[in-house]
């Protein structure tokens, strides 16, 4: 078969590409913030609570698939679903807009500033909290039967686990002090580094298959390494302490939801914001 070229037709290369260039990236990072900075009280509230409540609902799965089957990797393989769904629902987690709100007021943004971004990030705190707490209600209520027994004696695999977990990772970091404290620190930055890596993967991934693979492999990482995410520690604690688990509200902010929220800031800002705005960000004025 023979082809024959028209010299006078041509053809228009197009960019075939279902990801985002880092400078586009950049750019639509920098758009998100502001929007997250000037959504209103009542939309940032709303969907903070139903993030809150998804990933917490997955973080509920996963605990239900480790029990069952005795496999932490097989519950982190699963978990990234919530993540997933919440971040396909344009919800926000405060892990996200720790990473992605300060932007704009780092770029100088008109109308950014960081009292926006505190407020943003203290609706979405609170609102996040709400969400965990609500599926702990209901993940309790679940698993005792309507609160009309101990988990001991009902699910003692679920009593066991969260056991250890609450108190190895409260009372366990206590132990050690100040050392203590600056590991789940440091867990906190390792877990936000993850995680937004997720958040930015569902911006530069065009296609649905690929948001679902770029939000779903740091995820399971951060899980799966036991790092600390303060709005999956919102609802582990909290649904240890209904399970029996020995240690106090005290216990969990000060040796781990602390730590981990400052370390969240941390891994988010230092570690995936900056590094990709002070090389890749380009405002339109200096094009």
């Amino acid at each position: 078969m023979e082809i024959n070229y028209n010299t006078r037709s041509h053809f228009k290369l197009t960019n075939t590409m279902d990801y985002l260039q880092p400078r586009d990236l950049a750019t639509k990072m920098m758009e998100a913030g502001e929007e997250k900075l000037n959504m209103s009280t009542k939309d940032t509230i709303i969907r903070a609570i139903g993030a809150g409540a998804l990933l917490t609902l997955a973080a509920f799965f996963a605990l239900t698939v480790i029990t069952k089957t005795g496999s932490l990797i097989f519950g982190a393989i699963l978990f990234p679903i919530g993540f997933i769904m919440l971040n396909m629902m344009k919800f926000d987690l405060v892990t996200g807009v720790f990473t992605l709100s300060p932007l704009p007021v780092i770029a100088k943004r008109p109308g950014a500033t960081w009292a926006k971004v505190f407020r943003n990030w203290t609706l979405v705190f609170f609102s996040n909290f709400v969400g965990a707490l609500l599926v702990v209600f209901l993940a309790s209520f679940s698993v005792r039967m309507g609160f009309s027994g101990s988990t001991e004696e009902i699910f003692p695999a679920f009593h066991n686990l969260l056991s250890k977990v609450g108190e190895g990772r409260t009372l366990g970091f206590e132990k050690y002090g100040v050392a203590g404290w600056f590991t789940c620190f440091v867990r906190g930055i390792l877990c936000n580094w993850m995680v937004s890596m997720g958040v930015i993967g569902a911006m530069y991934a065009q296609s649905t298959i690929g948001k679902f693979f770029c939000m779903w492999a740091p995820i399971m990482c951060f899980f799966f390494m036991i790092f600390e995410h303060a709005v999956v520690n919102m609802f582990l604690f909290p649904f240890a302490m209904s399970m029996g688990a020995d240690f106090t509200l005290g216990d969990f902010f000060l040796w781990n939801e602390i730590p981990t929220v400052l370390g969240n800031i941390v891994g988010g800002i230092g570690l995936v914001a900056l590094p990709i705005y002070y090389t890749h960000y380009k405002p339109k004025s200096a094009e």
